[in-house]
């Protein structure tokens, strides 16, 4: 208990035996309520340590990958009341006393989500990160940095404390299954614009830490990039890609789809009448496309535009929209006079 709060720790662990008795032997007596272990089908002594540890355990009966055994550590965290979630690896890569400090952290109500960093304090080849991991961290992060308009340290620590308030609200349960499930978290908490803080940790490499190889180091990369760029393009306000949408977004981007069709059906549907009753193609284009526009600002005034955005954002959205009805009318014309249509 911290502050009246109750702290809940969660352990993902796959082949933790060796470590797991240190890392838990570490966390603050008295601050930590809780500490539940999902373990991910590990072939060693895992589960037998944890529970001769008096952890509360919950075991994959496969292996179903780092994000996913993280969904499984959250849900469970929130369904025990946890006002405090702190995700600390049974590798021992991770100084487990700093749980005190991350979770004050989240408890003064200050931030949201508290990163543990192993780039502040400059500590981090030191403590034997690989200089290929290190090259990879900074520029990654740089790149992040510049597309979500954040200054972060770094984004790629394992170690975090989050409020339950920012766990219930951010579509979290869709992400990756992977590695790449941290990453794409974290985007959403800033994409949001909750509050993130960092915090100083000490790094440890050794041989019984877990760690990803080189090949899977590559494909997490790529994946960090793409979940930047779809962070920008949500920050833009001109779409939002599935990974940053809330449960009422989706349905608002499927209106969107709805009411683009509907336009198009208007605009469309009006030319091929006047067209019929003996009206020139261009005036009945002309026409057509304002009956388009119409139904298309009726339905997104009512059901798309998005009350939470800025004025301008939901404007340019509309705007966009709109702009592209307008080319696919020229292109029809255009086509039209080409082949000889009077």
């Amino acid at each position: 208990m911290l502050d009246g709060r109750r702290i809940v720790v969660v352990m993902p662990a796959y082949r933790a035996g060796r470590t797991l008795e240190a890392t838990v032997r570490d966390l603050p007596a008295g601050i930590v309520d809780d500490v539940v272990l999902v373990d991910d089908a590990s072939d060693d002594d895992t589960v037998a340590i944890a529970r001769s540890l008096g952890l509360t355990v919950l075991l994959h009966p496969m292996n179903r990958g780092y994000g996913a055994n993280q969904k499984t550590c959250y849900s469970e965290a929130l369904d025990r009341g946890a006002d405090v979630v702190v995700m600390v690896h049974p590798d021992y890569q991770y100084d487990p006393r700093l749980v005190t400090a991350m979770a004050g952290m989240v408890t003064s109500g200050v931030y949201d989500l508290v990163l543990g960093s192993r780039i502040l304090g400059g500590g981090a080849l030191a403590g034997g990160m690989p200089w290929w991991k290190y090259v990879a961290n900074r520029a990654l992060t740089f790149a992040q940095n510049l597309l979500l308009g954040a200054r972060m340290s770094e984004y790629h620590s394992g170690y975090r404390a989050y409020s339950p308030a920012l766990l219930e609200t951010l579509p979290w349960p869709g992400n990756s299954d992977d590695f790449v499930f941290d990453n794409e978290l974290l985007a959403q908490a800033i994409v949001a614009g909750r509050r993130v803080g960092e915090i100083s940790v000490p790094t440890r490499y050794f041989a019984e830490a877990s760690s990803i190889g080189f090949a899977r180091a590559v494909r997490y990369g790529l994946g960090v990039l793409n979940v930047s760029v779809q962070g920008a393009l949500a920050r833009s306000g001109l779409y939002t890609p599935a990974l940053f949408r809330k449960p009422d977004e989706a349905r608002r981007f499927t209106l969107h789809i709805v009411t683009g069709f509907a336009a198009v059906a208007a605009h469309y549907g009006t030319m091929a009448a006047l067209i019929a009753l003996g009206v020139a193609p261009v005036p009945a284009s002309s026409v057509g496309f304002g009956a388009g526009a119409i139904v298309r600002f009726t339905l997104a005034y009512r059901h798309v535009l998005d009350p939470t955005l800025p004025v301008a954002h939901s404007g340019l959205r509309f705007a966009v929209a709109l702009g592209a009805q307008a080319l696919a009318n020229a292109a029809l014309l255009a086509t039209g006079l080409a082949l000889g249509i009077p």
